[in-house]
């Protein structure tokens, strides 16, 4: 399939939709991982160490390149599939089909438009001071580095009451995002059959309970003093 047909032709779009789902289904794994090291209760020692590694490690810095085209990739694509969606049921249809789906599969575009807010809002807080403007607070490590505090950057940051039930609500609309998400980018690129359906149903369902409930648990831990 030519470059132009991968990005334009209705086929071509869901194969990107696919494998960039894929890629940030993988990114959110490592994510919460290192941003769980904030229950170490270490004073954000294993944290600070863990951001320290991916702020100034080449390879970490490589792959966010990556990670922002693919965010960007999967958005773009979303939004003219959704397009595409619509003009063809233009006149509609005689048989009411959405009757048998999900209220959150016929909502992926306003999902993912609460989720780009979502991005926005989260690059300026930690992106944004990481890599340009500057982390106001300073840690030493055990062996004596010298680091940015985001570990204290995200006390600060989950201080305020108005942050922390955006970021929950955020986390609820990955959640509904990801129940479908998961299993249709799999579907796309073939893996989907009667062998694998319910495997791949319950690995979905269970991953779009359990990333976001960690994420929605990040900034409610700060806020209520649940990690020191």
């Amino acid at each position: 399939m030519a470059l132009k047909n991968v990005l334009t032709s209705s086929v071509g779009k869901k194969l990107v939709m696919g494998f960039t789902g894929i890629f940030l289904i993988l990114f959110l794994v490592v994510h919460a991982g290192l941003n769980a090291c904030i229950w170490a209760n270490d004073g954000g020692e294993m944290f600070n160490k863990a951001a320290h590694f991916m702020g100034s490690n080449m390879v970490p810095r490589i792959l966010e390149i990556g990670l922002f085209g693919g965010i960007f990739l999967h958005i773009i694509q979303g939004y003219l599939l959704t397009l595409d969606n619509r003009s063809k049921r233009a006149i509609g249809y005689e048989v009411d089909y959405s009757k048998g789906s999900k209220w959150y599969s016929r909502s992926m575009a306003i999902l993912g438009t609460i989720l780009l807010l979502f991005f926005i809002l989260h690059w300026k807080h930690f992106w944004v001071p990481s890599r340009f403007t500057g982390i106001p607070f300073e840690a030493t490590l055990s062996n004596g580095l010298q680091v940015h505090d985001v570990f204290a950057l995200m006390k600060d940051t989950f201080s305020e009451a108005w942050v922390v039930i955006a970021y929950v609500i955020s986390c609820g609309a990955l959640g509904y995002h990801l129940a479908h998400g998961f299993q249709s980018a799999f579907k796309t690129i073939g893996v989907h059959n009667r062998r694998y359906h319910a495997m791949l149903s319950a690995a979905g369902l269970a991953f779009s309970i359990v990333i976001p409930g960690l994420f929605a648990l990040m900034p409610l831990s700060f806020y209520f003093g649940w990690i020191n």
